[in-house]
């Protein structure tokens, strides 16, 4: 079939990440599926143009505010995938959550990354259950071989001293919803006071202009606080690889997959206590979960991963067990290929999952 693919694609973001493996999945079944940024439309009618123009067959949109309604009343069958801020955030909004709801209403299938998002959709739309299903986001890291920790160490303007370098890493666009400011100060005090190895390191795009330049005034001022601009995904893997945690400081997450490509490259997680991070971190066993950046909190996990070896190793052999039992990239593929099936003419109606293995 030739497919419609509508996803917002900010460079080097999670969404962005995750549309472009999907459509590897689909193509890889012999679909042809033209991938398109949802801002890139003002409204449905100039999709409806591109319908016409690529003589396509059906749609998948990721996000159902931002890219599912961009595909209401063209007449061909679409797929929805449940994004993280539609569920979070626009859910709350009136008119939003009306738009969502006709959305889910025309499309053939939804699908959610975790059973508390299924849930959650569920209770707002619980005569849509029978068409949402769940399917964790598939992980296969690929760090750059040739990468240099060391230039990379030199950029952030991070020297190696006397014990070494622990650098803590926070990837995440510059936008409020991510709250990337949450850790400099109690992070700057341990840095200063306590911890001269450790560094917190921000890597991420610029998405909002203002809070871009709030966030970059902050760092400057704070001492073991670096900020750096987004990179290419494999380099980006290379960066978690070498790394002494990573960390998340969402206030909100569909689906973490920095969160979960650490775990596949056996590094640590330390993330906030949020409901889409505490569905893939089990505390003390795959990942620590934080609800403070204090001593008492955040300040005192990190600690306890510098000096004790054994809790590091322990956590990081678990956390790749759990994403490759329960982050298949294969079982993803199978799943978005037979769910895809249902939406041609003449399809199989038996449930699009007793094909797959997610």
């Amino acid at each position: 079939m030739r497919l419609l693919f509508l996803a917002v694609l900010r460079p080097h973001t999670g969404n962005a990440v995750t549309a472009q493996r999907v459509r590897d999945h689909l193509e890889a079944a012999g679909h042809v599926c033209l991938l398109r940024d949802a801002f890139d439309f003002d409204g449905p009618s100039e999709v409806a143009g591109l319908i016409r123009a690529e003589a396509l067959e059906a749609a998948l949109a990721l996000h159902l505010y931002r890219a599912g309604r961009l595909l209401q009343g063209h007449g061909i069958p679409f797929g929805v995938i449940f994004g993280g801020t539609d569920l979070n955030e626009d859910i709350s909004q009136g008119e939003k959550k009306q738009v969502m709801g006709k959305v889910l209403e025309e499309a053939r299938f939804a699908v959610a990354f975790t059973e508390s998002m299924k849930a959650a959709a569920c209770l707002q739309w619980p005569q849509a259950e029978g068409k949402i299903y769940v399917q964790s986001q598939g992980i296969a890291t690929a760090p750059n071989a040739s990468f240099d920790w060391g230039a990379f160490l030199q950029r952030a303007g991070i020297s190696r001293g006397a014990h070494g370098v622990h650098v803590f890493l926070l990837i995440c666009g510059l936008r409020h919803v991510k709250d990337p400011l949450y850790l400099v100060d109690a992070f700057s005090e341990w840095h200063q006071e306590e911890e001269p190895s450790a560094y917190l390191v921000i890597v991420g795009p610029e998405v909002d202009p203002v809070f871009t330049r709030e966030v970059k005034a902050k760092v400057e001022r704070a001492a073991g606080v670096r900020l750096l601009p987004e990179m290419p995904q494999e380099d980006l893997h290379a960066v978690i690889q070498n790394c002494f945690a990573l960390v998340n400081t969402s206030v909100s997450e569909g689906m973490s997959a920095a969160i979960l490509e650490a775990m596949d490259l056996e590094v640590p997680v330390l993330a906030r206590n949020i409901p889409g991070n505490a569905a893939v971190v089990q505390h003390g066993v795959t990942g620590l979960l934080f609800s403070d950046p204090q001593v008492e909190d955040f300040v005192q996990l990190a600690q306890g991963l510098l000096r004790d070896p054994a809790l590091r190793g322990a956590m990081v052999a678990r956390g790749r067990e759990y994403v490759q039992t329960r982050h298949s990239w294969r079982a993803e593929r199978d799943t978005y290929q037979s769910l895809i099936r249902t939406l041609e003419q003449g399809a199989d109606r038996q449930d699009p999952l007793t094909r797959a293995s997610p």
